[in-house]
């Protein structure tokens, strides 16, 4: 099985396959059990059982681990300098703080080079790979001035094709007194600026950020500039996020932490996404968002990091799936399907989170026999090896 292109790659003996494809294996994860995956280029040119499995130009002997799509992260926040440890020691030991938060951040990456700025970049997708997140979505939000937002979605699309706009983020410092105006800003002049580097927009739809007229504003300015809304919805408390989210077809409402019996049947009535962030909620000793509830009632569940200074520094999606299955209700089946093909359905992607002919090449062995070692051996740095378009990091 040669082409012209490139050799081609046969990774054998896989104790257990999750393909997220039905179609070939077993229940929702597509299990196939003894498997292999042929690659070819960057792309994924067979998946069956080892023994079925055609002849390739090279062989990779998995040994019995297990396998998975390379982990698809739809919610980041990587664009900043510093960090903010001092806030994190204080909150964990039951101290009141007050520094500025969100504020602090912004200070500290206005301050930041574009070479720091990139190398952070770089330093944390790096980290994030290692523990088998092969697609990485990122934000601006902590610029909040034209210029600075513009240089974040610079640097953020060097480094990620996944991109989204959070100029609404909070009202930046500069118009305290006026969020009207900061509105007026980012709907208008930051847009033009920033609408030609990122794929995405977004907007922090919670009391003491944007309000539900505010992020309408944000949001259908953004779709009109060719952007796709996604929103940060429901976190700190009830709010218009989630439905605001389901009116204008966002591709996810994320944090979903508060949830009325209406939010649930309109994201299950929708194509919008629910991610959930269980690291933010570790990170800061806040309710569990309730995942049973949302899967019972047919909604499509997405798991990422959140990775952010303030509220979850993490980039480790095995470490979230561990959270949600301890404390969020999730199988860990639901929660490997979230973290990989849920994260792909959040961004509107098809050819990630899953493993089968057509798909990117991200595939992620365990140093264990089962997807569910994820889970049962949570903290253990299971990733052995993760292939990225086709490539063996």
């Amino acid at each position: 099985m040669t082409t012209n292109s490139a050799p081609t790659t046969a990774i054998t003996h896989i104790a257990q396959l999750v393909t997220n494809d039905p179609s070939l294996g077993e229940g929702p994860l597509g299990l196939i059990q003894d498997a292999a995956v042929v690659i070819d280029g960057d792309r994924i040119a067979w998946v069956g059982e080892s023994s079925k499995a055609p002849a390739t130009d090279n062989a990779v002997d998995a040994a019995g681990r297990a396998g998975l799509p390379g982990f698809v992260d739809s919610h980041s926040h990587l664009v900043f300098s510093g960090d903010r440890t001092a806030e994190f020691n204080a909150r964990m030991s039951g101290r009141p703080y007050s520094a500025g938060g969100i504020r602090t951040t912004v200070a500290a990456t206005r301050a930041a080079t574009d070479e720091e700025l990139h190398t952070n970049v770089a330093r944390y997708l790096a980290e994030a790979l290692r523990q088998g997140t092969t697609t990485q979505e990122t934000k601006s939000g902590y610029g909040l001035t034209v210029e600075d937002e513009a240089r974040a979605l610079r640097i953020a699309a060097a480094h990620t094709d996944e991109v989204t706009f959070l100029g609404a983020h909070i009202v930046s410092p500069d118009y305290a007194d006026d969020p009207a105006g900061y509105v007026d800003l980012v709907t208008g002049p930051m847009l033009d600026a920033c609408a030609p580097h990122a794929r995405w927009v977004d907007v922090f739809c919670e009391k003491g950020a944007f309000d539900g007229d505010q992020a309408r504003a944000v949001l259908t300015a953004g779709k009109a500039r060719g952007l796709t809304p996604r929103v940060h919805a429901n976190q700190l408390g009830h709010g218009p996020g989630v439905q605001l989210a389901v009116e204008l077809d966002a591709a996810s409402a994320d944090h979903c932490t508060h949830l009325t019996a209406a939010d649930i049947d309109a994201l299950a009535g929708s194509r919008t996404v629910a991610t959930l962030l269980p690291g933010a909620e570790f990170s800061t000793r806040a309710e569990w968002p309730d995942a049973r509830r949302l899967l019972d009632a047919g909604a499509t569940v997405a798991l990422s990091t959140d990775c952010n200074p303030g509220s979850s520094f993490t980039s480790s999606m095995p470490f979230c799936i561990a959270l949600a299955v301890r404390d969020m209700g999730m199988t860990p089946d639901e929660a490997v399907w979230s973290a990989t093909e849920g994260g792909a359905r959040a961004l509107r992607r098809t050819d990630v989170g899953r493993i089968t002919p057509g798909a990117r090449a991200d595939l992620v062995l365990l140093d264990a026999p089962s997807h569910v070692h994820l889970a049962y051996r949570p903290g253990v740095p299971l990733v052995s090896a993760v292939w990225h378009k086709g490539v063996l990091i």
